[in-house]
């Protein structure tokens, strides 16, 4: 893994949101993406070389959903950048990780993705992230 990549941040209302996190960081938020695939319209920051995912879902059985319900809003995952997503994907997966895809999918932000289940990293959701080139 190279760097954090991101951290995700789930929200009832992304309009809202991004006013919020605007006035917080002092910036507007660069880029709006729907991720059809996963059931939400995300919103990125850059804060620094860093970056704050927001995400809203857009289907009520939607993940994003599901953990609003679950636990209301707040931080969701923090994701990972990584050079060859599968290799790690294969990687964690002998280090006896639980991953929550067998095949990397499409994300925002020009990414394929795959996460690490919860359960098996303390009780975080992970993301790896890979450029598409």
């Amino acid at each position: 893994m190279n760097k954090v990549e991101h951290i995700g941040i789930a929200v009832k209302d992304i309009e809202a949101a991004n006013a919020v996190y605007a006035k917080l960081l002092g910036a507007a938020h660069y880029k709006m993406e729907e991720v059809l695939s996963e059931g939400v319209q995300t919103s990125f920051f850059k804060v620094g070389l860093n970056k704050i995912e927001l995400l809203q879902a857009t289907k009520p059985e939607s993940a994003i959903a599901k953990f609003i319900d679950r636990k209301g809003e707040g931080i969701h995952h923090i994701a990972f950048a990584v050079e060859n997503i599968k290799a790690e994907m294969a990687r964690l997966k002998k280090e006896g990780f639980k991953l929550l895809n067998e095949e990397p999918k499409r994300g925002a932000d020009n990414k394929l993705i795959a996460f690490v289940h919860p359960k098996s990293a303390n009780g975080v959701l992970v993301e790896l992230c890979q450029e598409i080139e």
